[in-house]
């Protein structure tokens, strides 16, 4: 994939083989670091963790040995509940691999902290849960929704000796880990068996099928118990804002991720031959990936910037070039292209270019055949759960919650953390360090009977 140039727009970035067959070998050799994790023990002590949102202390030296025991697994979970799913769906190549000292003219490689976690949490044993409950509190907290947010607060909370109700909208608990994850990343079943791990602390109870604003109400969660947490996430996709846009055969990426990853039968999901997908982020690359490994025989991704304007990291690119899928920026959706029983046949886009540090359209013109169109735009907060009246008194930053440093939304008693909250930057490992946070906070706070906060 080339940057390609606004004087190009819509050049094809489509990657010449020996840089597939490079991409691929690159790979090849980071998936095989499992097999000589012995030969990095002696980094442990060195690693910079401190760009790791959850400071999850990979144990290396634990890793090593013939036999790994519980103990790396149980660090990393007792600082990140959900480390399994962390360490295969985060950016650890921007985060803690970013920082780590090996990142230097001499050694040129990060320890592969990611994989190490990884092998730390498929190869443990516990015997039972390895962390106990605290005696008691007597206190009974609300946590709406069972995403990784609320579960890292829901577990953080049993331990310290607290009841837990999780109410989640969904048939299962996971969020983005269940239902918005491609499924080559994380297997179908992890997201589950994780949530199972958490809940055999005990002390967590989860009510599925209760959504804010539907058939769930803050107001009496704000009466009924003694602190509530949203983790609520971003529920809406953005729309493009095209005519056309609810036509058969276009829809969010989103929502074929999440119909993929619960289908029984893979046989019955619709697989394009030709697909678009809209976006530049590590979702667009996921769905383009995803629909390439199902079968499309030809997936594009287009962008109406450039390449180095992408918010997906080098890595997720790197594994779009691996999978054949064409890059094409400098492209603006215009005009959902549809045939005569009004489905959708392809995309037209307008040719962009910067200017002045303006994004400009330029006049040209370029239409993609296609049998679907996934956007991938971002995500948005859903209003459905803010109206009612007490929820319409939470202070917002733009469309997301206001929180103070310690989680405290401008309502005595209601906590929030995730992608739902002004500081959340669509991070699993940093939803997870939110709600372990909030619920030191909560727990801290309905002790000492703590007031709300308030904005400045």
């Amino acid at each position: 994939v080339c940057t390609g140039q606004p004087g190009r727009a819509g050049a094809d970035h489509r990657d010449h083989p020996a840089g597939r067959r490079g991409a691929l070998e690159r790979m090849a050799a980071e998936a095989r670091i499992v097999d000589r994790v012995a030969l990095q023990q002696a980094d442990a002590h060195r690693l910079a963790l401190g760009r790791v949102v959850a400071h999850a202390g990979v144990l290396a030296q634990d890793l090593g040995r013939a036999h790994p025991g519980a103990a790396a697994a149980e660090d990393v979970r007792l600082q990140d509940a959900v480390g399994g799913s962390c360490a295969r769906v985060c950016p650890t190549e921007i985060l803690c691999e970013d920082s780590c000292v090996r990142n230097n003219p001499a050694e040129r490689e990060p320890v592969r902290i990611g994989l190490l976690q990884r092998y730390a949490i498929d190869h443990a044993r516990f015997d039972g849960h390895p962390f106990g409950r605290a005696p008691s509190t007597g206190k009974v907290i609300a946590v709406v929704g069972a995403g990784p947010a609320g579960l890292s607060c829901a577990h953080r909370l049993a331990m310290l000796g607290n009841d837990v109700v999780v109410y989640e909208a969904r048939p299962k608990a996971g969020g983005l880990n269940e239902y918005g994850i491609a499924k080559y990343k994380l297997p179908g079943d992890f997201a589950e068996r994780e949530v199972d791990f958490l809940l055999s602390i005990g002390g967590i109870h989860i009510e599925y099928g209760r959504r804010l604003g539907e058939n769930l109400g803050l107001a009496e969660l704000h009466t009924r118990y003694d602190a509530v947490f949203l983790g609520i996430g971003l529920q809406a996709s953005r729309a493009l804002g095209l005519t056309g846009e609810d036509a058969p055969g276009l829809m969010a990426a989103t929502d074929y991720i999440a119909a993929l990853r619960q289908a029984s039968d893979l046989s019955r999901l619709p697989v394009p031959r030709r697909a678009v997908v809209i976006g530049a982020g590590n979702t667009a690359i996921d769905m383009a990936v995803q629909i390439k490994r199902l079968g499309a025989e030809d997936v594009t991704l287009v962008y109406r910037r450039g390449l180095e304007a992408m918010s997906a990291t080098g890595h997720e690119i790197e594994i779009a070039k691996a999978n054949f899928v064409r890059i094409r920026t400098w492209a603006a959706p215009l005009e959902v292209v549809l045939d005569e029983a009004g489905r959708v046949a392809g995309m037209r886009f307008e040719q962009t270019r910067m200017e002045e540090g303006r994004l400009l359209r330029t006049g040209g013109f370029i239409e993609i055949v296609a049998d679907a169109v996934f956007k991938a735009i971002g995500q948005g907060m859903s209003e459905e759960g803010f109206a009612e009246p007490l929820a319409r008194e939470l202070s917002r930053e733009g469309e997301r919650i206001w929180i103070d440093g310690r989680f405290r939304t401008a309502l005595p008693g209601i906590y929030a953390g995730g992608d739902c909250v002004a500081p959340g930057q669509d991070l699993t490992v940093q939803a997870v360090q939110h709600g372990k946070l909030a619920a030191l906070a909560i727990h801290e706070d309905i002790q000492a009977k703590a007031e709300a906060a308030w904005p400045t």
